[in-house]
């Protein structure tokens, strides 16, 4: 699947990305969120007794192994906060405090930042349309509860525990979700941590039809696909206009496309290269890795954009400074989380990780490092000179709605794109141009 996502992303641009996200669409549309989930839902609750019997379920799903061995007692139960928005500060896995701080940084950039969204949105046919989209996607989230959340907490009661085989390696399906044991959960799901992101794909293979269910993995195929894609083709495009640019100023369209290329195929090797770590990281669950990673490299991003949108006296250097320090920051406590693993439940290993590491959720640190780029931006910004007020037109939100274009120099004029001979040319025009250039040499967009 990987040669396919590299192939695809290397010899299209955004125009076949588009035609991805129109089927991936057509298949999520009538299979996910139509019959499956309607029988996910409704099959699935009644199964476990409804709502209340789901909740009460729930909390005593436990496997076997868990009880049969005095080693994993405390390993391998559902949290008893499970049902609660508000979890602790200090125990809580999504604490509330990480929750309103850390994550409102990691939701302001996905909605105004995120590549993938500022490439679906640049593609849209108008700013009408751009808008509708962005508001119905944000209401497509809310349904997460009913499409994710309540399925895996089915497939956690239905299949705790109940093939009950000897040898897991005879066992048909993937199964025991609720592994206690790290050996049992490797050879179930190949996962030390645990075997927590098997519960959707074990409810999709054994409750599903073969027909709906040889739809639902094509559908789910379909979304993994066009998502990479677009990762693939945004990283493409990246390196490719914004820094391959800048040293190869007149570089030929074609050396543009076979360095957009060239990076696919680098990302795609860097993407196989990374997995064992992945499946590791975050206690085996996906989310809390993806939402670990974007905590140490997100906010100074964040930071940067909300300062240079709202604060004129923002300096190049102190953007620039800032955000090196945020990263560097980021990335220091991402190694130490990575290099210094807690220790399994039930191992008796001590914990030997860092405070850093061990005593500071990584919801809470999006929040301190968010406030530390912040401090270093502004401190540095007041001791550096500001850019002049001409400038600033229709750079910022105070100046959005100025006339005038800004006053910029040469070397200016070209990192933006501005025409030398047409000084006043509106930069969407550029834009524009710029995407049109994009699809003919077909290396990626964004």
């Amino acid at each position: 699947m990987f040669i396919g996502l590299a192939g695809t992303a290397a010899a299209s641009g955004l125009a076949v990305t588009i035609y991805e996200w129109i089927v991936s669409g057509i298949f999520l549309g009538s299979t996910w969120m139509g019959v499956s989930t309607g029988l996910y839902f409704v099959w699935g609750l009644n199964e476990v007794g409804g709502w209340s019997g789901m909740t009460a379920k729930y909390m005593t799903s436990i496997a076997n192994q868990t009880f049969n061995n005095q080693s994993y007692q405390e390993c391998g139960k559902p949290r008893e906060d499970s049902f609660h928005i508000l979890r602790s500060p200090v125990s809580g896995d999504i604490p509330w405090t990480g929750a309103f701080s850390g994550l409102s940084f990691l939701g302001l950039y996905v909605w105004s930042q995120d590549q993938l969204i500022v490439q679906r949105t640049l593609s849209a046919k108008n700013m009408v349309h751009a808008k509708a989209a962005t508001l119905f996607a944000s209401v497509l989230k809310l349904t997460g509860l009913l499409l994710f959340i309540i399925p895996g907490m089915i497939s956690r009661i239905l299949y705790t525990d109940d093939i009950a085989c000897a040898d897991p390696k005879s066992c048909y399906y993937l199964d025991d979700i609720a592994c206690a044991d790290p050996k049992s959960c490797e050879e179930f799901c190949n996962n030390k941590a645990g075997c927590s992101n098997f519960a959707y794909p074990v409810l999709v293979i054994r409750l599903l039809p073969k027909g709906l269910r040889g739809l639902m993995l094509a559908a789910l195929l379909a979304a993994l696909m066009s998502s990479m894609t677009s990762i693939l083709n945004s990283g493409s495009s990246i390196m490719t206009m914004d820094i391959w640019r800048q040293f190869r100023k007149q570089a030929p369209q074609s050396e543009l496309m076979i360095v957009g290329r060239l990076t696919v195929l680098v990302l795609v090797v860097l993407s196989v290269l990374w997995l064992p770590i992945l499946k590791s990281a975050e206690a085996g669950i996906i989310w809390f890795y993806m939402q670990a990673i974007r905590s140490y490299l997100i906010p100074p991003m964040c930071v940067l954009f909300v300062l240079g949108l709202f604060w004129k006296r923002l300096t190049e250097q102190g953007a620039f400074w800032g955000l090196i320090l945020g990263l560097i920051v980021g990335i220091i406590r991402m190694v130490l989380d990575f290099s210094f693993r807690a220790p399994l439940c039930g191992s008796g290993d001590p914990d030997n990780r860092p405070a850093i590491v061990s005593k500071v959720d990584f919801l809470h640190f999006a929040a301190i490092l968010g406030l530390v780029t912040t401090g270093a931006m502004i401190l540095i910004s007041m001791f550096t000179e500001p850019r002049p007020d001409r400038k600033l037109k229709r750079v910022t939100w105070w100046t959005r709605n100025d006339e005038d274009e800004p006053e910029l120099s040469s070397d200016e004029e070209e990192d933006f794109g501005f025409d030398s001979e047409n000084e006043q040319r509106h930069p969407v025009e550029t834009l524009d141009s710029k995407y049109e250039s994009l699809e003919n040499c077909n290396i990626g967009d964004g």
